[in-house]
């Protein structure tokens, strides 16, 4: 452990790191800018450029630092998105509606997990799938992934994952709005209805703002509070796991609260003491941004396409109906409460 921290073995560290790591933060780039030139979400764009480049993850220089890319940037990425969660957010919704969001939330993971046996699919693939649509999308498919049992197919269950949810998202951004706008909902169910069920913050705010300002506030705020659920979700996980995980599961056991969670937490509190600058939360909001940016171009590059196809059209099924299952509550919640 000592040898590590030698300044001799840093550098050789990154020299061997190097390589991989430029070209995983090119890809992500590179994608921003498509992104923002063809109004496409820049995750998807990143995961298909990465796959693109699946042979630079198989051998080579690049083989190391691409590894590092999609383990622990993705984890530094994930500890980071704390500085965007705050206590003042929930008081500014009310109980009843942080509650039904909650509510939601946990409704969805144990719909997934009971229903995913239907669509054959086991209870690592159910929970990824719930807890990315329950919370935020492709964040919360790489935060629950890091703290499952790994096997063969592990990598290919996760882009699968990412893949599905952010497509689906996109399509939630343009289709639930003319919902809302058939449904005729008032601002704050309208704003609770986007936020409550759309998986990823990006297309939240292009859904919530093509409404009216308020509506994209509003959906902005619940969106961030689901977000905020990550931790709390992340950790009872890990305890089941450890607890009932056999060893037919394969892997290790996760750590009781895995360090990226320690890290959320933290600068989560330390945000909603109001302990960050505001100009120090917006740059490392817009840093984890980019890590995860880079960490699932790496994850892209590391995986096999023609697994990821293989998982089948029943696990597209299964997160259609997480999906509709999320939307049906929240709009449910909301339809009583407003």
């Amino acid at each position: 452990m000592i040898a590590l921290l030698q300044p001799q073995a840093i550098s050789a560290r990154a020299k061997t790191l190097f390589p991989g790591v430029v070209v995983a933060a090119m890809t992500a780039i590179t994608a921003q800018w498509l992104a923002e030139h063809y109004a496409t979400p820049a995750m998807l764009l990143a995961l298909l450029l990465g796959i693109a480049l699946a042979f630079l993850g198989e051998e080579g220089k690049t083989v190391e630092g691409i590894g590092f890319s999609a383990r622990t940037l993705l984890r530094i990425g994930i500890a980071l998105l704390g500085v965007r969660i705050s206590l003042e957010l929930t008081a500014q919704l009310g109980l009843p509606l942080v509650m039904l969001i909650v509510g939601a939330v946990g409704l969805t993971i144990g719909f997934g997990l009971l229903v995913g046996r239907f669509f054959g699919a086991k209870w690592r693939f159910s929970l990824l799938t719930a807890g990315s649509v329950a919370i935020c999308g492709a964040s919360a498919a790489m935060a629950i992934a890091a703290i499952l049992p790994k096997d063969e197919r592990s990598e290919q269950r996760l882009l699968f994952t990412v893949m599905g949810v952010t497509v689906l998202s996109t399509i939630a951004m343009i289709a639930y709005p003319v919902i809302v706008n058939l449904l005729d909902l008032p601002d704050l169910a309208a704003g609770v209805f986007l936020g409550g069920t759309i998986h990823d913050v990006a297309q939240v705010v292009g859904a919530g703002f093509s409404v009216s300002e308020s509506v994209g506030d509003t959906a902005t705020l619940v969106k961030l509070i689901r977000v905020s659920l990550l931790a709390p979700v992340v950790i009872i996980a890990s305890l089941v796991i450890r607890r009932f995980a056999t060893p037919d599961d394969g892997g290790e056991r996760p750590p009781i609260i895995p360090a990226f969670v320690v890290g959320f937490l933290v600068l989560a509190t330390l945000n909603s003491l109001g302990l960050i600058p505001s100009a120090i939360a917006d740059f490392l909001s817009e840093a984890s941004r980019w890590l995860l940016l880079t960490a699932i171009a790496a994850v892209g590059m590391k995986t096999n396409l023609k697994k990821v196809l293989a998982v089948g059209g029943a696990a597209i099924a299964l997160i259609v109906a997480q999906t509709i299952f999320i939307a049906t509550v929240i709009l449910s919640g909301v339809y009583f409460l407003i």
